[in-house]
């Protein structure tokens, strides 16, 4: 049997499971997403956003990229980001990186991935430089992929607030609150690492003051 026929088998076992323990499951799941979170996290796939956080579908509108990266280029995480904060009006929006990131701990190193993820990962590298001082001191390599994890999900989230997005729902509605998390993949625990109350103030470069 193919691998992935056996996620088709899986899949049926799953729904069908689901009905049998709620038989309204799937219809109540049509009619309804009103999400009060956003959720940028890593496409590793030991971080399953709803399970993590032990939320039904529905709860949390997911985005995922390597490294949960806020690029401001990046169409894709905009367009989800407008989606979620405009018209789903989400309260809350959390980067959720992971201690032991594949993507942080290639950033640390001089090797060539060749085009896309040299691209992708140059933007590590400048939240390494960033803190440079700071992450050169810890010599245990590990500690020290894992410290660069957590200042990689402050820098995402500054990356946020510098949005018009962002801006714009902070002043009018007086939100999304801004969360900096990093999950533990040997103990299950999320460190929350860093928040922004709607409406903090950052540098007066990157505010718009016209919208």
């Amino acid at each position: 049997m193919e691998s992935y026929h056996k996620l088709l088998l899986e899949n049926k076992a799953w729904a069908e499971e689901k009905v049998q323990d709620d038989p309204k499951y799937f219809s109540r799941l049509a009619d309804i997403q009103r999400p009060d979170f956003l959720w940028i996290g890593c496409s590793d796939s030991r971080v399953p956003a709803n399970e993590i956080t032990n939320t039904q579908p529905g709860e949390i509108f997911v985005h995922r990229n390597i490294a949960n990266m806020v690029v401001n280029t990046d169409t894709n995480l905009l367009a989800v980001l407008e989606y979620a904060v405009v018209h789903l009006k989400v309260k809350h929006v959390i980067v959720c990186g992971h201690y032991g990131c594949g993507g942080v701990k290639a950033s640390m190193t001089s090797h060539d991935f060749n085009h896309v993820l040299n691209m992708w990962l140059r933007n590590i590298k400048d939240v390494y430089r960033l803190h440079r001082q700071e992450l050169d001191t810890i010599e245990n390599i590990d500690a020290r992929a894992d410290r660069l994890c957590e200042l990689n999900v402050k820098e995402q989230v500054m990356n946020l607030a510098k949005t018009s997005i962002i801006q714009r729902a902070w002043k009018h509605e007086q939100r999304p609150h801004l969360h900096g998390w990093v999950y533990g993949l040997k103990d299950g625990i999320i460190n929350p690492v860093f928040e922004m109350e709607a409406g903090t103030h950052i540098d007066g470069i990157y505010e718009y003051d016209d919208l």
